[in-house]
């Protein structure tokens, strides 16, 4: 099993005991805020077991129907899970509203504010392991699920901070409140995650900083009136970075001598940005042609 399907699969495990922490949390309370932390924890079940389909998806090799591979797999899957995110906050806030409309009395809070901070640890330590394997492997799958974990630990954290207020205050209102914020909040979470999984499937191009490592090679490499660059397009897909350029030189240059400067570039490339497919295109400096393709 792959290291992204471990991790995949880990999120699924953390999901499966989070949901039963808080639904006992809720089941020992009654607190309609812990209910709504329950019913998002089974949102994340929901999306890790998407995530381990995404994960298994993406990581097929190219074949002749996706020939650039399948590794776009993992925005869908990033995608769905900020949509699941709305679906849970509509669910806190439908639930929350009843609860004002309807009051009803906490019980047996200390034992409940314990379990869901027991869940919380749980989630916080995956949610790290997540994210920090998402980055490492340029998986927008388990970043995303790691963001949604820890959108889940810093509900967790407010729920808590809120049921012990009405605690020890008496307030009880103060729990449906506290869930409508963090129905609220999830909301806005769920807006990032999707807006960035449409990012990827727009083929948009690589974060500003990779695209500056890019030009700085490129700089490097050319010579005034004799070597230059144009045509640079960029896009990532999944941990895949693709990149464009055309090369132009001098025309009295042989083949031989052009595919070595195209060659130093692009191991230049890959060597300050691992994961690239490179494509470049060679033309001669002097000829009008080249140029009637510049990308505006």
């Amino acid at each position: 099993m792959s290291t992204l399907k471990k991790f995949a699969w880990l999120s699924v495990a953390t999901a499966v005991v989070t949901i039963v922490l808080k639904m006992a949390a809720w089941y020992v309370t009654g607190s309609v805020g812990l209910l709504s932390d329950a019913a998002e924890s089974v949102v994340n079940l929901v999306a890790a077991l998407i995530a381990v389909g995404a994960v298994t998806v993406a990581e097929r090799p190219a074949d002749d129907d996706h020939q650039y591979g399948h590794s776009k797999a993992e925005y869908f899957s990033a995608g769905v899970e900020g949509a699941m995110i709305f679906i849970a906050a509509a669910f806190i806030l439908v639930v929350s509203i009843e609860r004002i409309i309807n009051p009803a009395p906490l019980e047996s809070m200390g034992l409940g504010l314990a379990i869901s901070v027991v869940a919380t640890a749980i989630n916080a330590a995956v949610g790290v392991a997540l994210i920090r394997a998402g980055t490492k492997h340029r998986s927008p799958t388990l970043k995303a699920d790691g963001k949604h974990l820890m959108t889940d630990v810093i509900t967790t954290i407010g729920v808590v901070v809120g049921l012990s207020l009405a605690w020890l205050t008496g307030w009880e209102i103060l729990d449906p409140l506290v869930a409508i914020g963090v129905g609220v909040n999830i909301l806005f979470i769920g807006y990032k995650l999707v807006h960035e999984s449409g990012m990827g499937l727009m083929d948009a191009t690589l974060p500003e900083p990779d695209n500056q490592v890019i030009e700085e090679v490129l700089e490097r490499h050319r010579e005034p009136g004799r070597v230059d660059f144009h045509e640079l397009r960029t896009r990532e897909s999944g941990k895949w970075r693709f990149v464009e350029f055309h090369a132009l030189v001098p025309g009295e240059w042989t083949v031989d001598r052009g595919h070595e400067l195209v060659e130093k570039v692009e191991q230049a490339i890959h060597a300050a940005l691992p994961s690239c497919h490179i494509t470049s295109h060679l033309e001669p400096i002097e000829d009008e042609r080249a140029y009637n393709d510049v990308h505006l």
